[in-house]
């Protein structure tokens, strides 16, 4: 009795396992769930924790042993999902920015989306020029410092903290002076709301960038925000589609395809490469669910989508959640007094640290130092210098990104000198936006692969005025070397071919497979003896006596007969 007592308490504990979740203020929240829990399940014990009922623009995200980030689906268990072994380690993050965060019920919803959309101004995700830099920056201090305070706030007490990848000395002095005198007595509420207001009508309010690789091999970004699909070259958004133009999205292996209806009579097809075929299928379903979600009606309305046209072939996908006019709906008839938020004021982290954490400029010598500031006025800038409606201008792929190939090389030699590449902003600092291991080597990591340098060094200092000086040379080297480099090229109209071909193979092979084995069941039914319950009740129907007599009998007997004659020839001769 006492072993089978302890052998059911083991077995119930091998069914258990640990998962932590961090959290967007970056703190942690463990729980113990069963093996075969969903992952709704662990979204509403986080949702709880939180008191949170405006949930719907959140979900949890993870990272796989190949550093490749998923969202956890709700309908599907968590253990089968996450390859690695628990304890399980995943973040909560907003999933679908809400294109109005001033249109949200709750405080604590709104508080949640100030603490992701902080982070990513932090990561670089959030692009803007400096006046608005410096203006989202002091909203975050008197947000959580309150206001400034002779006494409390010396002279430099902006340089503590840490809003943006990289910063200068006169962006800080900025911070200070409009934290000093234009945000005096607003709230915490208040400073959030008008935070999450200026970002909001910024053109990267919501991205979340996939690296990716144009037909000519440039490199991109895309990104889905709350009004459509994104192009990101650079600090230059190139394409912008609404999602009520873009009609399918469709991947296969690496290769991703958006197709779009900007007119009647123009309809544009563009076609990305990403980095592995895992990468490809999870940039595909994150661009179905924010489809699904802003652009729909009703949830009803949800189909099930598929990644190829050609017949068994492909992933298929279906948005599970409501869609963004439902969520609103839903949340007016919410009816409870606020509840309480805890702020927590800007305090080390390892993913998002606030003091003292990022690289400044007091290294880099004085003339030097006037020189990046120009750069990152240049870089901040670019952004508002790149139009709104640049327009797709071909169907052709290689037409359609000609126009920003100019763009990329001038870029690319502007990065050559080491004064401007260390300071631009870049949304390639977030390869990896929310790691959930490795935090304090998230942003040199991120950087270092895509060849900006996280710090300037004292042999880079010395050696400004040299490189300044063959700038113009270095760049034509590297143009010259760009155009050889070898590119990826479209598929074919000869592959399309094949994939078709080997299509209607698998097609003529699965129907072969099917018709023998409905050969194998007639042989059972009327050669065997086996006395089964439903082949009993079909042998006694009329229509299969009529077929067993009419049609089985004669044919057997002229099988048998043929099957005779060629064994009466093969022993003769």
């Amino acid at each position: 009795m006492l072993s089978r007592l302890m052998s059911s308490s083991i077995r119930s504990l091998d069914r258990e396992c640990n998962c932590t979740v961090r959290l967007l203020d970056d703190s942690e929240y463990t729980c113990t769930i069963q093996r075969d829990a969903k992952g709704q399940y662990l979204f509403d014990v986080i949702c709880h924790h939180l008191n949170l009922l405006e949930k719907d623009y959140f979900g949890i995200r993870y990272v796989d042993p190949d550093k490749q980030r998923h969202w956890l689906e709700f309908t599907k268990s968590i253990a089968k999902q996450i390859k690695s072994q628990p304890p399980f380690t995943m973040c909560l993050r907003v999933k679908f920015y809400p294109p109005d965060p001033a249109a949200l019920k709750e405080e604590i919803t709104r508080y949640l989306v100030f603490l992701q959309v902080k982070r990513d101004l932090y990561h670089g995700r959030l692009l803007c020029k400096t006046s608005d830099a410096a203006l989202l920056a002091a909203y975050i201090l008197q947000a959580e410092i309150g206001d400034h305070d002779p006494g409390k706030h010396p002279d430099g007490y902006s340089s503590k903290f840490q809003f943006f990848p990289k910063h200068s000395e006169k962006l800080e002095r900025r911070i200070a002076d409009i934290h000093k005198t234009e945000l005096i007595g607003q709230s915490p509420e208040t400073s959030e709301l008008n935070f999450l207001q200026k970002a909001q009508r910024l053109e990267t309010y919501g991205v979340d960038p996939h690296p990716c690789k144009d037909v000519s091999g440039n490199p991109a970004f895309l990104a889905f925000t709350p009004f459509g699909f994104t192009v990101l070259q650079g600090n230059r958004r190139i394409h912008f589609l609404k999602w009520e133009e873009v009609t399918k999205l469709k991947f296969e292996a690496k290769t991703f395809h958006i197709y779009a209806n900007q007119t009647e009579d123009k309809k544009i097809i563009l076609t990305y490469f990403a980095p592995t075929p895992d990468a490809c299928k999870h940039l595909w379903k994150c661009g179905v669910e924010n489809q699904s979600f802003f652009k729909l009606e009703k949830s009803s309305q949800v189909r099930t989508v598929s990644s190829s046209n050609l017949f068994f072939k492909g992933s298929r996908f279906r948005y599970s959640g409501k869609v963004a006019k439902e969520v609103m709906e839903q949340s007016a008839k919410i009816k409870r007094d606020p509840p309480e938020i805890h702020r927590h004021g800007m305090v080390p982290s390892r993913s998002c640290p606030s003091i003292t954490h990022g690289p400044r400029l007091t290294s880099v010598p004085r003339t030097r130092r006037r020189a990046v500031h120009i750069s990152i006025m240049e870089g901040l800038e670019s952004l508002r210098d790149s139009a709104h409606s640049t327009p797709v201008r071909s169907v052709s792929h290689g037409d359609s990104f000609m126009s920003s190939r100019g763009h990329l090389v001038d870029g690319g030699e502007a990065s050559t000198s080491a004064v401007i590449s260390d300071e631009a902003y870049s949304p390639s600092d977030s390869m990896l936006p929310t790691p959930v291991a490795e935090h304090g080597m998230e942003n040199p990591l991120a950087r270092h692969l895509n060849g900006a340098p996280c710090s300037i060094d004292g042999q880079e200092s010395a050696a400004g005025t040299s490189k300044e000086g063959h700038a113009a040379e270095f760049s034509s080297g590297r143009r010259a070397v760009r155009m050889v480099r070898s590119r990826p090229s479209p598929p074919s109209d000869v592959e399309e071919l094949n994939k078709f071909i080997l299509s209607v193979l698998r097609l003529f092979l699965v129907t072969i497979g099917l018709l023998f084995a409905l050969l194998l069941l007639l042989i059972m039914l009327t050669e065997s003896d086996l006395d089964i319950a439903f082949l009993r009740d079909i042998r006694k129907t009329p229509e299969f006596q009529q077929f067993h007599f009419e049609y089985f009998c004669p044919l057997r007997r002229w099988f048998a007969c043929k099957l005779r004659w060629m064994g009466g020839f093969l022993i003769s001769k």
